[in-house]
């Protein structure tokens, strides 16, 4: 399997890149800096040297040049070798610098043609500065990044992994319809929709024995995994939410192909933070990295999985980036 190149992806959340130094992140399978110029904007530079492919991450930063630690080379922000110890910079010598751009708190970069890397492109997160107080967080899962999406993208899950913490006490089949829709942005998005529905355990308390609710559960993909959960409930016959609307941001980037980092927020608080542990490390890595396990190597498709309806979402997304790689392997 390859990698979606003419895409964008999230490296970092801003408030990761430090001030001074760098941060260091293995995308998509190679290594890279992350960092601040002195003037605040952002850079993206592999982390091996052209010369003897030591990380420069062992060498040292002045200002906006990095210099090897092994034999001295030293390179700019865009790349280029500007400084040689024994003569002129050799010719050729620099390092891969992608396009980046800052958007919706995150560092985002392009991983193919450059020519290609519009930056308007970059699926629409605005959501998550436009709520409340949010904590922004990564995860490193040792699992495939398609995997992951997958399971995102089939919310029915909900009602056997998350049962106390997230299901919806079955009314998603009770009540439940189902809708798959595209649209003119290249998203694919998941909707059930439950009405008149018996509420969830975690919505229990605030209710009177015998209400009912009607709750939207809306999922929203864009290639290459950049996902968002919309989440919507009220008191049936009611106009007003019970809770405010949750928009939460679920941006997955290949580690490698068999890990990836799980970039999404959460309200502020050790609580929070604690129930985003319980949803993402034990109830949804466990049986992921068991499916991983199980195909041990073995091409999605090539083990004949049986599809659900509620797979039809996945499945898109799926054929879509299958048909993403065609294309960038045609050219």
């Amino acid at each position: 399997m390859s990698f979606v190149r003419n895409a964008w992806y999230l490296a970092a959340w801003s408030e990761e890149l430090p001030s001074e130094g760098w941060l260091t992140r293995r995308l998509l399978d190679r290594p890279w800096l992350l960092l601040r110029r002195e003037d605040g904007s952002a850079a993206m530079l592999a982390d091996r040297c052209p010369h003897r492919f030591v990380p420069l991450s062992k060498g040292r930063r002045e200002g906006d040049r990095l210099f090897c630690g092994y034999h001295g080379l030293g390179f700019d922000m865009s790349g280029t070798c500007v400084h040689n110890p024994f003569g002129e910079p050799p010719e050729g010598a620099r390092l891969a610098a992608p396009p980046v751009a800052e958007r919706h708190g995150g560092l985002w970069f392009w991983a193919g043609d450059a020519d290609k890397a519009d930056p308007a492109l970059i699926p629409n997160f605005a959501f998550i500065d436009q709520g409340g107080p949010i904590e922004r967080a990564v995860y490193t899962m040792a699992v495939n990044y398609e995997l992951i999406a997958d399971n995102l993208l089939d919310l029915s899950h909900a009602e056997f992994l998350h049962v106390e913490s997230f299901g919806t006490n079955g009314s998603l089949f009770s009540h439940g319809k189902q809708t798959v829709e595209t649209d003119d942005s290249g998203s694919i998005w998941n909707k059930w929709d439950m009405t008149g529905a018996p509420p969830p355990i975690w919505a229990m308390p605030m209710l009177n024995e015998g209400d009912r609710v009607d709750q939207e559960l809306h999922i929203r993909w864009n290639a290459p995994a950049n996902l968002a959960l919309f989440i919507r409930m009220a008191k049936t016959g009611a106009a007003e939410p019970m809770v405010p609307p949750m928009a939460n941001p679920h941006i997955l980037t290949p580690e490698t192909e068999t890990s990836t980092h799980y970039f999404f927020t959460h309200a502020p608080g050790e609580q929070e933070a604690a129930q985003a542990r319980r949803v993402f490390l034990e109830e949804d890595e466990p049986m992921v990295a068991a499916q991983a396990e199980a195909l041990a190597g073995e091409d999605f498709w090539d083990a004949r999985p049986v599809i659900l309806p509620s797979d039809r979402a996945a499945i898109l997304a799926r054929r879509r980036l299958m048909q993403m790689r065609k294309a960038e392997a045609a050219t």
